[in-house]
């Protein structure tokens, strides 16, 4: 195994070539650098010295890294706080041979809908192995000596970040009684403030959220995190007004609150107050400047404010009100910096801050660099993408944002790194990363545009084989795929506002449809497929808008004389592998269809799905209409269904896949199963990937791209 650093080719030594290395992250300062390394006995951290290249392995800290991120930096970067196992941990807990008792459950009188998760905790078993596998004791190690000190008792640690100033740390305690309806998120837990002593110096507690009311959040305080430039340390929560029902008409739903260090000599001051449910805080460098967004689920509307935390005289002023699904007024996101302290926080100067955005047009993605004025409120543009090329803002260089760093692509260039300046045209390499995959070269890709009837205007990307010429009037017409992925909207108008760039360099990543163009197909990917409606009735409509949508992007294929209507076939994962379900169920568009980790059976999930916010007790039209498992004797055209067999989303169970295979074959139909060893939601091994992509080309190529007439 080789550590390589930015810029330098000089290899760490001393790394033994079968180490598994993860979490690499470096000190505040940039001097040191952590990592772990996992083997079958333990998981160790190690810490190297940037400028010699020295690592060290930390003795006995034997790392618990089962729920992720494990170690994090001091501020002063001379320690790291991390979660080691407790000393007393002993052997697993063994299954009882025999049950101790039934496993009994009550319901009370409070209406609460609860999806429908799997791998879930079953009985006293499962609570003993989850205490043994997920507690850990909290260390702090001094890199310098590589000595260890530990904060407090064993515990499960759902979470927990040290202070901007390294005095407290904010610790979230997973405690019992554990649920066996929901998973580890939703259990109890305690929200401490601890100094470095372990000493308790605040705390919230928050039961489980099993009963929070139906699209509600948790009446106890939520959100607890560092401001990152607070001096003295202050925690931020937020808490709800309404009682956490979204249900109640009141005039403020959240407010924002923060308190300094002590933590137990004042009372906690409010940020501001919002009238919709809260959704996000970005802390600006330097004082008075926050931005708080808050979110409207029945309209799907954003509000951000600008606000002062530190003088509670100056009113929050709006500064952008849109759909969270608009795209060409989108504002474009602040850009961040991390601090000396390691936390992150907006970049500020001169009570201006920079926005970095997509800049979706009709044409496609442009994106800009612009800097706004928090004193006058006024914008200006910085930079915009050229109009033949796709160049995004990834770093500034400069306080000012006169100097910065772009990721520069084309459909032919392979992305890299440049250094440009405001309003100068030169720019100047900082890499030179060549096409790894120069063979997938001869695929190109065009966006097109349509419409959809009643007005809703569409778009999807189209990629080519090699070699196909769109100016060529003898060219042939060729077999197609349809892929895509169904999404809601409120307005038409937005449904169909371009979400991509034709001059991205084309990415042929994990089991991407994609590769058929490799096999001689036109792949329309990204097809838009919007269902446009109210969020509470939407679904009502969503075969015919499916339907609708797929039709508009075939005919506008057939009209650029691309694609051979009658070798049409359809694919799509997750939401997408539903709808192509749906849509051979509810058309006689396709040959074929390829369904991937989808759900068929919304019976299974009657608390709501996807977009669906009514149960199937209020709408049971809609749940049997969205099952196309009920549909299946109109299912006539062949059927590729994939799964994995550890998929843990809530609502693609492998069970949704198998019993819509047995009710194909029950039913004379034709269809193949393939259910993926150890894979989950998304397909990771290198050898489920290739199988995938493999199982659909034979499945397209057997049933679509044959002779016109004949999926044989």
């Amino acid at each position: 195994m080789r550590i390589y650093f930015l810029n330098d080719t000089e290899r760490v030594e001393g790394i033994k070539s079968n180490l598994d290395l993860a979490a690499k992250f470096y000190s505040p300062d940039g001097k040191q650098f952590a990592f772990l390394h996992y083997n079958r006995a333990e998981v160790s951290l190690w810490v190297g010295k940037a400028a010699t290249r020295q690592i060290k392995k930390v003795p006995g800290a034997r790392i618990n890294a089962i729920l992720g991120r494990s170690f994090q930096w001091m501020p002063d970067s001379k320690g790291i706080l991390c979660l080691t196992l407790p000393a007393s941990r002993g052997k697993a807990p063994i299954s009882p041979r025999s049950p101790v008792g039934p496993v009994v459950q009550e319901t009370g009188p409070n209406e609460a809908a609860v999806p429908t998760y799997s791998d879930l905790l079953r009985n006293a078993h499962d609570e003993k192995l989850f205490d043994y596998y997920l507690t850990s004791q909290l260390t702090l190690v001094e890199t310098s000596r590589m000595r260890r000190a530990m904060l407090g008792r064993p515990s499960i640690f759902a979470r927990y970040d040290i202070s901007p100033d390294g005095r407290y740390v904010l610790v979230e305690r997973v405690h019992p009684p554990y649920s066996y309806q929901t998973p580890m998120q939703f259990f109890p837990r305690s929200i401490e403030v601890w100094d470095r002593e372990a000493e308790v110096k605040r705390v919230d507690i928050r039961p489980t959220t099993e009963d929070v009311a139906t699209g509600g959040v948790p009446v106890q305080p939520r959100g607890h995190h560092w401001r990152p430039t607070g001096t003295p340390a202050t925690i931020v929560w937020v808490e709800a007004l309404d009682g956490g029902d979204p249900n109640r008409d009141v005039p403020i739903r959240d407010r924002v609150m923060m308190l300094e260090a002590p933590f137990d000599s004042q009372r906690p001051r409010i940020v501001t107050k919002l009238e919709y449910r809260f959704s996000k805080i970005l802390w600006g460098e330097t004082r008075g400047v926050a931005l708080v967004r808050e979110y409207e689920s029945t309209s799907n509307w954003y509000r951000t404010w600008f606000v002062n935390p530190d003088n509670p005289d100056i009113p929050d002023r709006l500064l952008w009100n849109h759909s969270v699904a608009e795209r060409y007024e989108h504002p474009g996101h602040p850009l961040m910096r991390q601090l000396p302290n390691g936390k992150r926080a907006m970049r500020v100067f001169q009570q201006s801050i920079f926005l970095n955005g997509n800049g979706s047009s009709p044409e496609g993605d442009r994106p800009f660099l612009d800097r706004l004025d928090l004193v006058r409120f006024e914008r200006k543009q910085l930079f915009r993408c050229p109009e033949d090329s796709y160049e995004a803002v990834v770093a500034l260089m400069t306080d000012d944002g006169q100097e910065f760093v772009t990721r520069h692509e084309t459909q032919s260039e392979h992305p890299n790194y440049f250094l440009r300046k405001v309003g100068g045209s030169e720019r100047r390499p900082l890499t030179d990363i060549e096409d790894p995959a120069r063979s997938l070269r001869g695929v190109t890709k065009k966006l097109v545009s349509y419409n959809r009837g009643g007005g809703v205007k569409l778009n999807c990307m189209l990629h080519l084989p090699p070699g196909y010429d769109l100016t060529d009037p003898d060219r042939k017409q060729l077999p197609t795929v349809l892929w895509a992925y169904p999404r809601a909207y409120t307005q038409g108008t937005v449904a169909g506002q371009v979400a991509n760039s034709p001059h991205r360099f084309s990415i042929f990543a994990g089991a991407s449809p994609r590769f058929l163009a490799l096999e001689g197909y036109a792949v329309l990917d990204q097809v838009a497929m919007p269902i446009v409606g109210d969020p509470e009735t939407a679904n009502d409509t969503f075969a015919g808008q499916i339907v609708a949508n797929a039709e508009a992007a075939i005919d506008a294929v057939v009209e650029m004389g691309v694609c051979d209507r009658s070798r049409v076939g359809v694919g799509g994962h997750s939401y997408g592998g539903f709808m192509a379900v749906m849509l051979l169920a509810n058309s006689d568009l396709f040959r074929a269809g390829v369904a991937r980790s989808g759900a068929f059976n919304r019976t299974l999930t009657p608390f709501g799905f996807q977009n669906e916010r009514r149960t199937l007790w209020q709408a049971p039209e809609t749940y049997l209409e969205m099952s196309p498992l009920l549909a299946v004797p109109k299912i006539r055209d062949p059927l590729l269904l994939i799964h994995g067999e550890k998929d843990n989303n809530p609502a693609t169970t492998p069970e949704q896949t198998r019993r819509l295979y047995r009710a194909i074959k029950g039913n004379g139909g034709k269809a193949r199963i393939v259910m993926l060893p150890h894979e989950s939601h998304t397909y990771q091994a290198r050898e489920s990937v290739g199988h995938v992509l493999r199982e659909m080309v034979n499945w397209f190529d057997k049933h679509v791209k044959g002779d016109s007439g004949n999926s044989e």
